[in-house]
């Protein structure tokens, strides 16, 4: 009985250490169902159209993040008719955080023009799962057999203060990878931005 109970305890002090790591690459990734800055809930099948997804965490005021918000823009323009839409989720605790508040979040994408779904992960459950660190953090997800598969995690690219030294869009490449039948490479890069903000 005591043995069969320290190997309970031993799989749940295993299975929590592998879920507090989130995902990786060839994951399976699970729906969400969040709020969008327009008041409506999305998830991701309501696109039941999409090759696959950029989700990306990211938030009204880290530097790291305001900085990408153009260029996220531009993905979505570049890849959403080509069946890879940019999904964003703020995972920040706006009592941590004020300035990421939903209210902050409807004018950030007012001001912005955003031109994707802008959600908020109300009591910090998606980012968790997922894995994420950092905003920006980017998980690339590819539809295979009509399950959602994650193709990529890490940064957009290599340069953060300036789109014009950009040398590697990884991203982009990767995106550009999936939609020619091949595998990105890298898979994975680390994202480089602010810490999300969590009350754990």
């Amino acid at each position: 009985m005591k043995k069969n109970m320290l190997l309970l305890v031993l799989v749940l002090i295993a299975f929590n250490y592998v879920s507090a790591q989130g995902y990786q690459v060839g994951d399976k990734a699970a729906d969400f169902r969040l709020k969008n800055v327009d008041g409506s809930f999305v998830s991701m099948r309501d696109y039941q159209d999409a090759k696959g997804f950029v989700v990306v965490f990211t938030c009204n005021h880290c530097p790291y993040a305001v900085a990408y918000e153009d260029r996220l823009i531009e993905i979505d323009k570049k890849y959403r008719p080509k069946g890879f839409p940019v999904i964003a989720i703020n995972p920040n605790d706006p009592s941590l955080s004020p300035q990421d508040s939903y209210e902050h979040m409807q004018v950030r994408a007012r001001e912005k023009g955003f031109t994707f779904p802008y959600l908020f992960d109300d009591g910090q459950e998606v980012f968790p799962v997922y894995g994420a660190t950092r905003t920006p953090h980017v998980f690339l997800l590819n539809r295979k057999n009509n399950e959602l598969t994650v193709a990529y995690i890490g940064a957009i690219d290599d340069n953060y203060r300036d789109v014009s030294a950009v040398r590697e869009k990884f991203l982009a490449n990767a995106i550009d990878a999936l939609l020619a039948g091949a595998d990105p490479d890298p898979q994975f890069t680390t994202a480089i931005g602010c810490t999300i903000k969590a009350d754990n």
